[in-house]
C-alpha cells in the first residue's frame, strides 16, 4: 500500500494525501519517511505553485504511532540511544521540509490533528478545517511534555501565548469553530467543500509572481526562525523538559499508556522516552 499518495488536481497545484486511514495516518516511519520526500520532491518541482496536504479517512494525522513506528533505515547497529535520536531527527526533518517548501503549503484539516499531527498543521502556511475537525496537543495526555517537534514554538505564534499554554498543559480538544475563533486556522468549512475551498485558494495564490510568494512566506516571523530544528532555544530539549520527562516516565499515567498499547516491536513513545532519558 503507498502511504504516500501525491496528485495534482488543478494546473499548478499538488494534493499530498497522508494514505493510512485505518491508523488515522499515525506518523510511523514508513508513511513519514516517503512524505518528508515527497514534500522535498515538490518543493523542486518548478511546474507546481501552490500545496495543499490532508490525510485520508477521518483523520488527518494522528500523531506518534501507539503500535508500531515501524522501520528507520540506516540504523543497524546503533545503540537503542542514538537510534531514537535518529528517529527524532527524522520526524524534525518533516517538519522542516514543511517549512522550508518555496510553494504555500495549505493544510486541508479534514479530522482529527492530534499531537504531531497538530505540528504538521501548524508547519503549514495555512490551515483551512472541516467543521468536525478537531486539535489536540497530546503530549501531555500521553505522560510526556506536549512540546515536540516545534509545538512550543509554533502553536504560541498562531494564537498567543496564553492561548498555548492553556491547550497545551490541559492536552483538551480544539474543535474547528473554536480553533477558527482564535486563529488557529484560517476558517472552517463542511466536510464535503474542504479540498475544494483549499484548491480554490492555492489557485488564487499560485496566479501571482513566484518571488512574490517565496519572499512573503520567507519574511514572515513565523517562517523566518524555524528552518533549521523545531526546538529552538527554551524549547522542549531544555534540561529543565528532559529532567520533566524522565520523572513523568516513572508515572502511573506512563504507566497505564504502556500497559494499554503493549505490543511488540518498537513505538514512537518508546524511542521519546528513549532519547529523553540520555539527554
Amino acid at each position: 500500500m503507498t502511504f504516500v499518495v501525491v496528485d495534482h488536481p488543478r494546473p499548478g497545484i499538488a494534493l499530498v494525501t497522508l494514505n493510512r486511514p485505518e491508523r488515522m495516518n499515525a506518523m510511523a516511519f514508513d508513511v513519514m519517511i516517503p512524505f518528508r520526500d515527497a514534500l522535498e520532491e515538490i518543493s523542486n518541482d518548478n511546474s507546481v505553485r501552490a500545496v495543499v496536504v490532508t490525510g485520508a479517512g477521518r483523520g488527518f494525522c494522528s500523531g506518534a504511532d501507539q503500535r508500531s513506528a515501524g522501520p528507520l533505515p540506516h540504523v543497524d547497529g546503533l545503540t537503542p540511544p542514538t537510534v531514537a535520536l535518529r528517529a527524532m531527527e527524522m520526524l524534525d526533518n518533516v517538519v522542516l521540509s514543511l517549512r522550508r517548501m518555496h510553494q504555500p503549503v495549505i493544510s486541508a484539516v479534514n479530522g482529527a490533528a492530534i499531537g504531531g499531527g497538530l505540528c504538521l498543521a501548524l508547519a503549514s502556511d495555512i490551515r483551512i478545517a472541516a467543521e468536525d475537525a478537531y486539535f489536540r496537543a497530546a503530549g501531555i495526555n500521553n505522560g510526556l511534555t506536549a512540546s515536540e517537534l516545534g509545538l512550543s514554538y509554533l502553536l504560541p505564534r498562531a494564537i498567543g501565548s496564553s492561548r498555548a499554554f492553556e491547550i497545551m498543559l490541559s492536552g483538551r480538544d480544539v474543535h474547528a469553530a473554536e480553533a477558527e475563533r482564535i486563529g488557529l486556522v484560517s476558517r472552517c468549512v463542511p466536510g464535503e467543500d474542504l479540498l475544494d475551498e483549499c484548491f480554490d485558494l492555492a489557485e488564487r495564490m499560485s496566479r501571482f509572481s513566484r518571488p512574490g510568494l517565496e519572499l512573503t512566506k520567507r519574511m514572515v516571523g513565523t517562517r523566518r526562525r524555524l528552518t533549521r530544528s523545531p526546538h529552538p532555544p527554551g524549547g522542549s530539549r531544555t534540561a529543565a523538559g528532559a529532567t520533566a520527562d524522565r520523572q513523568l516516565r516513572g508515572g502511573h499515567r506512563r504507566a497505564e499508556g504502556q500497559a494499554r498499547t503493549a505490543v511488540p516491536g518498537p513505538t514512537l513513545g518508546s524511542i521519546f522516552r528513549t532519547c529523553r532519558s540520555h539527554l
